[in-house]
């Protein structure tokens, strides 16, 4: 049996018992709050850092097709909630991850997400970003219909750290050196992009906007994903952007598979600096500091 939850307006479903029974007014009841209670810490010992019910005030009712078993174990009802859990159409995993200190558990758990072809938002040093793996094709064709984007303008993508974006573009001594000076940081660098490279991310000069931010959950992400992720912002079609990670999911809803809730972001663009032939050139001026290529 699955009961109705409530937070941020978005309803999730959890398991809330294991006997048959009948649908049954749950707020303010005393004798049911202790056993969903119960449930709710079974299922975020089982999928932890999932944004769910909090105030149970709030909920109007739950239906409830069954009632909680009296003396079931809390092996067997954690086994039941395992076997029964599922999430509801039109509702999107919201996880919380500490920006400093990410949880891996969590990190490894939208990694799993994005693996499965699935979109999520997520945090980064400059936007709140939608992503996803580069290399399924599927899945970054969903983004471009999700803003809006036609294929001739294709998103850039972040990288775990300056080796892993000597695997997909072509850096000279001078890039290089460039970016170590600046990277993490709020920059994306034009690069000639490898043949790792799948043709949609590309340019007709071959040429793709490559990111480190300096922000620990995306870096993490996209360690243990294993790929890198598309980095393009959460904003609306008239370009106003999310600055709060509740706002954006509230607003895709089953547009996206998760949200990362990081924290606070700065709001403002990422620098974008061309690095081709070794002649930086200034394509926007952003939050990262440009005087070294003025």
């Amino acid at each position: 049996m699955v009961g109705g939850g409530i937070h941020d307006r978005k309803v999730y479903r959890l398991p809330l018992c294991v006997c048959e029974g009948e649908a049954a007014y749950a707020s303010g009841q005393n004798r049911l709050s202790k056993q969903i209670n119960k449930c709710m810490l079974l299922y975020q010992s089982l999928f932890g850092g999932l944004t769910h019910l909090a105030d149970h005030n709030r909920v109007p009712f739950l239906a409830i097709r069954t009632v909680l078993a009296v003396g079931v174990s809390g092996g067997d009802l954690k086994l039941a909630i395992s076997r029964l859990t599922h999430r509801s159409r039109g509702a999107i995993m919201l996880f919380t991850i500490n920006p400093d200190n990410p949880q891996q558990r969590l990190i490894d758990k939208v990694a799993d997400i994005l693996k499965n072809g699935g979109l999520i938002a997520y945090p980064t040093d400059t936007y709140y970003g939608i992503g996803c793996d580069i290399m399924n094709k599927r899945a970054i064709e969903k983004i471009y219909l999700l803003k809006q984007r036609h294929k001739n303008q294709p998103f850039s993508f972040i990288c775990a750290d300056l080796k892993n974006i000597s695997q997909y573009a072509k850096v000279s001594n001078y890039a290089y050196k460039t970016m170590k000076r600046l990277l993490p940081g709020p920059y994306t660098f034009i690069l000639t992009g490898s043949k790792l490279v799948p043709k949609i991310m590309l340019t007709k000069r071959k040429t793709a906007g490559i990111r480190v931010p300096d922000n620990n959950i995306c870096l993490a992400l996209v360690q243990a994903l294993g790929n890198p992720v598309i980095s393009t912002s959460a904003t609306l079609p008239d370009g106003d952007v999310f600055h709060d990670a509740s706002l954006i999911h509230d607003h895709f809803g089953s547009r996206l598979d998760a949200v990362i809730d990081g924290g606070p972001v700065s709001g403002m663009p990422s620098s974008v600096v061309s690095l081709e032939d070794d002649v930086p050139e200034i394509i926007r001026e952003g939050l990262g500091d440009i005087a070294l290529f003025e």
